[in-house]
């Protein structure tokens, strides 16, 4: 008997924090019915998830999360964004549509076939989108009804090299960028990332990756909520593509919790 993966997992953190580390894109994980609708062969598949996956991420997450002095929650994503993609717009807000990576990717990071021509992709967001996006709108909720506020840090990776699907891989590619928001990303919450993070070599804001993830139901909505997401450039951590972490690993999760303790009342 085949057993699908996890989707998603909440990692209880400290009643009296706010803060919600997500790690959307670290797993490789692809469920045996959703491979069957990848045309790709199982080498094709492999290389494919060196490319696409945050590698790591998760121990970023979980070794920052060890070392704050108040523990964070953790929202990690079980499956890789080859299921779906927890952080695209479900609809036509999506601008990674026109690469064919909306919340349903239907091309590689090559821009070559990943599913057959007109794919439905929706019987996959009903049963994997949108229950992510409901339990991570709860625990948003949870931690507005226990402290007052939430800040969602996400944590991410990006190549040193950019590939043929990024739409403004012709920025800058500093180690570490700041994703932000005008809505939810406070000057102090930026602030905060930058001196945290001022020891790998310089950190810039929304190049090559912008933008943060909230949850559509407090999106541009609820001051309350805080984001903002920290793409980490691999080189800085880990042998790419896919390869193994390096001691930059902890060096990045001692940031990450300096982050987190310094977002504490």
């Amino acid at each position: 008997m085949n057993h699908e993966p996890e989707s998603f997992r909440l990692l209880p953190g400290a009643g009296g924090s706010p803060v919600i580390l997500h790690v959307p894109h670290s797993s490789r994980a692809v469920p045996e019915s959703v491979r069957g609708g990848i045309v790709l062969d199982d080498r094709e598949l492999e290389q494919e998830l060196d490319h696409i996956t945050d590698s790591h991420t998760a121990d970023i997450a979980a070794a920052a999360a060890a070392a704050s002095a108040v523990t964070p929650w953790q929202f990690v994503n079980g499956l890789s964004r080859l299921v779906i993609d927890p952080e695209r717009f479900p609809d036509e807000r999506e601008e990674m549509l026109a690469v064919g990576m909306g919340a349903v990717y239907t091309r590689t990071t090559h821009r070559e076939r990943l599913r057959a021509d007109g794919f439905d992709g929706r019987p996959l967001v009903d049963r994997y989108f949108h229950p992510y996006a409901d339990a991570m709108a709860r625990a948003v909720g949870e931690r507005l009804d226990a402290v007052g506020r939430a800040v969602i840090i996400d944590v991410h990776s990006y190549p040193t090299q950019p590939l043929p699907y990024e739409l403004h891989g012709a920025g800058r590619r500093p180690p570490i960028c700041l994703g932000t928001d005008p809505f939810h990303t406070s000057p102090g919450l930026l602030a905060a990332a930058e001196k945290a993070f001022a020891g790998f070599g310089g950190t810039g804001l929304d190049s090559p990756f912008a933008g943060t993830y909230v949850p559509l139901e407090y999106y541009g909505k609820d001051r309350r909520v805080g984001a903002l997401m920290v793409e980490i450039r691999r080189d800085v951590y880990m042998s790419e593509p896919g390869g193994p972490a390096g001691p930059g690993l902890l060096a990045l999760a001692a940031a990450l919790a300096e982050l987190v303790d310094g977002l504490l009342p």
